[in-house]
Order: structure tokens, then C-alpha cells, then sequence
């Protein structure tokens, strides 16, 4: 498993423009499996644990509106970075990954984050 996710951590790094922080959490437990950070001030397992109450609070959302419904992913739009919560499809793990606004391609970020969810989910 250790491996999988040394490799993610590193495609994440070297393909994802304006990459800053990613991480790979599991929901129920809090448990964060991999974090990595290009910035000493940026604590990805810090920002994980608070963006896993963001989940739970959506989940809860979801419930109380009685939603036939998943989170796939959660965009958080800042003054120059973009956060993505990408949720895996069972609802066990989501991958956290801030991003330079200005360096980032979102459609291209988003469609690399479906493939490496899939793969965790197999993996984890």
C-alpha cells in the first residue's frame, strides 16, 4: 500500500500544474494515509482534518434533505488557490489537493483526480 501511494503522491507532484498540497484521508476514521506539501507552511494533514468535517457536514446535509445523492468532489475557490475534496464513489476516502489558481487547469486537475480516486479505492 506504501508504495501506491509513494507513487500517487509523486504522479500528483509531477503532473498536476500549480500542485501545492495533497493528501488521502479516510472518512470514518479521520485517518490520513499520505499527505505531502512544495510549502513548509502548509500543512496538508491539518487541512484535511478540517476538510473532513466539510464532508461530514455535506454527508449530513444530504441526509437531512433526504437526497438520493454522493458528494463526488467539493471545489473550494480561494483568492489564488483552488481546493478540490474529490470523494471516492463508496464514500470511504476522499483526496485533498490544493492548487495556484493561476498555474492550474481545473478540467485538467478534476479529470486526473477521477483516475487516482478509482485507483485508491482498489488499492486502500
Amino acid at each position: 500500500m506504501s508504495n501506491f501511494l509513494e507513487q500517487f503522491t509523486e504522479d500528483i507532484k509531477s503532473n498536476v500544474p500549480g500542485y501545492i498540497a495533497v493528501s488521502v484521508t479516510e472518512v470514518s476514521s479521520g485517518v490520513c494515509y499520505v499527505s505531502h506539501s512544495n510549502s513548509p507552511t502548509f500543512d496538508p494533514e491539518i487541512a484535511s482534518a478540517f476538510n473532513l468535517e466539510v464532508v461530514k457536514a455535506k454527508k449530513n446535509a444530504i441526509k437531512a434533505l433526504d437526497l438520493d445523492a454522493n458528494i463526488q468532489d467539493i471545489l473550494i475557490t480561494l483568492n489564488s488557490q483552488i481546493h478540490i475534496i474529490d470523494v471516492s464513489e463508496n464514500g470511504e476516502y476522499f483526496i485533498y489537493l490544493a492548487v495556484d489558481s493561476d498555474k492550474a487547469n481545473l478540467g485538467m486537475t478534476r479529470a486526473l483526480l477521477k483516475k487516482y480516486k478509482k485507483e485508491i479505492v482498489s488499492q486502500l
